[in-house]
């Protein structure tokens, strides 16, 4: 006997469909601490929505207003939210062959493809689960992170400093957050060290937001020139020639969405190279 689809009731819902609502809430909310952020780095509302409904991926968004808060120019945010944005290339190479997305939903898929939604849809064993794990979650964090972008941009420029209520660290809680999965082994462990080092030395010597470019360059490299595991085995905002801070908002968007729909363009058989996943997975970590 086959069960019913589900519904808008509770007791339809799958445990896929009850993962993806819970990881929609728990990442939603950290949208109120990005829009408040996003004001106080000197975004207006405008811009702080932009960013949330046509980048959507938090990593970038948070580097890109980061280089801003830091005094960087518009071109190192463009770099570092582009850089970060990366993994979600193997993200969609992974959840084409898993979800199997046709036609306009492949666009649509390929906005929705963060973190949240291509970890919840790789924790289910069935195609069908699989597919419901990614849309609830997908869909969900998206309508939920937008909500909270706006209701953080709007109290933070009411408020003022975000300093002042503790939200000067919710970037690096965030960050923290999707990172400490990945450091359970020591390769990771080893990288990030390297990398802080190396962005603590660049800080005093270069314009801000060029050291976590640096950061990147180096995460790249290490994953490119490390070891292949065995098959069967373990300046100012406005960054120069006149280009305002709405255009680079907007060359990153594409940016960091066009490298999302390059991962559902590429062949699975990317996959089975190795060092294709420790590049991507390194660019992160760094």
């Amino acid at each position: 006997m086959e069960s019913s689809p589900p519904t808008l009731r509770p007791s339809t819902w799958t445990p896929a469909i009850r993962m993806g609502l819970s990881i929609a809430v728990a990442t939603g909310l950290y949208g109120i601490s990005f829009g408040a952020l996003a004001v106080a780095a000197g975004l207006t509302v405008w811009q702080a929505m932009a960013l949330s409904l046509l980048m959507f991926t938090g990593g970038s968004q948070f580097a890109f207003i980061g280089v801003i808060a830091g005094g960087g120019a518009g071109s190192a945010a463009l770099g570092a939210a582009a850089l970060l944005g990366v993994r979600n290339a193997v993200y969609g190479m992974q959840l084409n062959a898993m979800i199997a997305p046709t036609g306009w939903r492949k666009a649509v898929a390929a906005q929705l493809t963060i973190d949240e939604s291509a970890a919840t849809a790789a924790g289910q064993t069935t195609p069908d689960e699989q597919r419901r794990g990614f849309w609830t979650a997908g869909v969900g964090v998206f309508v939920l992170w937008n909500l909270f972008t706006l209701l953080g941009a709007v109290l933070g420029d009411a408020l003022g400093d975000p300093r002042r209520w503790g939200l000067d660290g919710a970037a690096v809680a965030a960050f923290l957050a999707l990172l400490w999965p990945r450091l359970q082994q020591r390769e990771p462990v080893a990288l990030a060290v390297v990398c802080g080092v190396v962005t603590a030395l660049a800080v005093p010597l270069v314009p801000p937001g060029l050291p976590i470019l640096l950061a990147a360059v180096v995460g790249a490299a290490w994953g490119w020139r490390g070891r292949t595991p065995d098959a069967h085995g373990d300046a100012s905002r406005t960054g120069g020639r006149g280009m305002t801070l709405w255009g680079f908002i907007l060359l990153a968007c594409a940016a960091t969405y066009l490298t999302k729909l390059a991962g559902y363009a590429v062949s699975a058989r990317w996959l089975q190279n190795p060092r294709m996943t420790r590049v991507a997975g390194a660019i992160t970590v760094a």
